[in-house]
């Protein structure tokens, strides 16, 4: 079982009164599910969309609402709660953070129970806005999430989409799961270090066809191409992915490219290498295809005993490299270290990330990956298994050389 970096930690999450509030609920959810222990502190508005109860029952622990006692007739526990819990966390989370606790906290005001207890913390804080295209946009709200920004805090910035107002823009709150990613960010100790860096990523498999029905692939499902890309776009990077034929996601901010054939992915990456800094090549492009691919399916009548095939174009190997940091991947199931030397030195790679299919759930298919990261210097650094996501931080450190 790899360790998560969730698993333990001790996380407030602060919930303020726009209607995106219902989803913190889910977030509470997914944080506990993952082992989190979380505590929940809400302005007085936020009660007004979700109830303290519900919040309360999920988080297994009493949401705080008000910073004082609603009455102190019979008495009253001396408490500095605020402080307490400041010292308890690990991270405090506040979504969604409407505009007027944005400029609060900006400013440093500490004029209810949330504020009040951002003010105190020591530990890392995440916000993720959420208000009306309009609100969302006025200039004053984005000084003041570049303000909160310059001074150590991780904004998820909202995404685009319909609004409650009926309008459509900037302004909704990210994704849960964008959320929780971005806290695996900062749990790990690691911030926007990749801002003014552009990546251009390849993820999933290629499939040659053989006729309209059938194809030669493998069982690349993209997770780790895709993790990569979403772990440089909240480090800070404009990311390029090129995709073959796969089931997993994006975040809608990272400028996605499908492709289906190992032919199709080269063209893409040629076109768009010129136009980013780095490329990292977790994308497992065929090695063969059909010489010949019938336009029409393949009958069983037609007696059809072989199919002849050759080699694709090695995409690595043809490259310009221009100056261009270039990172591959090796797939091995024997001699891995020696044959993704190999690779590393015969396509000219700066660096090369070898997983094996030997590994009890790594590779293919699985959430997670046991890599072993190979620089061209001979430096080598194995990790072990970890969730996808989390490798995909690793093999980013690499290149940048952070923790």
């Amino acid at each position: 079982m790899h360790n998560d970096i969730l698993s333990g930690k001790k996380i407030i999450l602060g919930v303020t009164g726009g209607i995106a509030a219902y989803k913190s609920g889910y977030l509470v959810r997914e944080l506990t599910k993952r082992k989190a222990e979380v505590r929940v502190v809400m302005t007085p508005p936020a009660a007004e969309f979700i109830s303290p109860l519900t919040l309360s029952t999920l988080s297994n622990y009493k949401a705080l609402v008000n910073t004082f006692p609603s009455s102190q007739k019979d008495g009253t526990d001396v408490s500095t709660w605020h402080i307490d819990y400041a010292l308890w966390a690990d991270l405090m989370i506040i979504a969604p953070a409407t505009i007027n606790t944005l400029a609060k906290i900006a400013h440093g005001f500490a004029d209810n129970a949330l504020t009040t207890l951002a003010s105190a913390l020591r530990s890392p804080l995440l916000i993720a806005p959420a208000a009306d295209l309009d609100m969302y946009e006025n200039k004053f709200t984005q000084e003041n999430i570049q303000r909160l920004e310059s001074n150590g805090t991780f904004i998820v910035k909202a995404e685009s989409g319909e609004l409650a107002s009926g309008l459509s823009g900037y302004g909704r709150m990210a994704d849960i799961n964008k959320i929780i990613d971005a806290a695996e960010i900062v749990l790990s100790g690691l911030k926007k270090d990749l801002m003014g860096r552009r990546i251009l990523i390849t993820a999933g498999p290629t499939y040659e066809d053989i006729d309209p029905v059938r194809f030669i692939g493998n069982r690349s499902s993209g997770k780790m191409g895709y993790a990569i890309a979403k772990a440089a776009f909240l480090r800070g990077a404009d990311v390029t992915l090129i995709s073959g034929p796969t089931a997993s996601t994006a975040y809608p901010e990272i400028k996605i490219i499908n492709v289906r054939s190992a032919a199709e992915m080269k063209k893409s990456v040629e076109k768009e290498l010129k136009n980013n800094d780095s490329l990292i090549m977790a994308a497992a492009v065929a090695d063969f295809r059909p010489m010949v691919s019938k336009s029409k399916k393949i009958k069983k009548e037609d007696k059809f005993s072989e199919i002849k095939l050759t080699q694709t174009d090695d995409i690595l190997a043809s490259l310009k490299k221009d100056g261009k940091t270039i990172i591959g991947f090796a797939l091995e199931t024997d001699n891995e270290k020696s044959n993704a030397i190999k690779k590393l030195k015969t396509k000219y790679l700066d660096m090369i990330v070898l997983n094996s299919v030997k590994d009890k759930k790594s590779s293919f298919e699985f959430d997670t990956n046991k890599i072993t990261v190979i620089h061209k210097s001979g430096k080598q650094k194995s990790y072990p298994l970890l969730s996808k996501f989390q490798a995909a931080n690793k093999i980013l450190s690499e290149i940048t050389g952070s923790k």
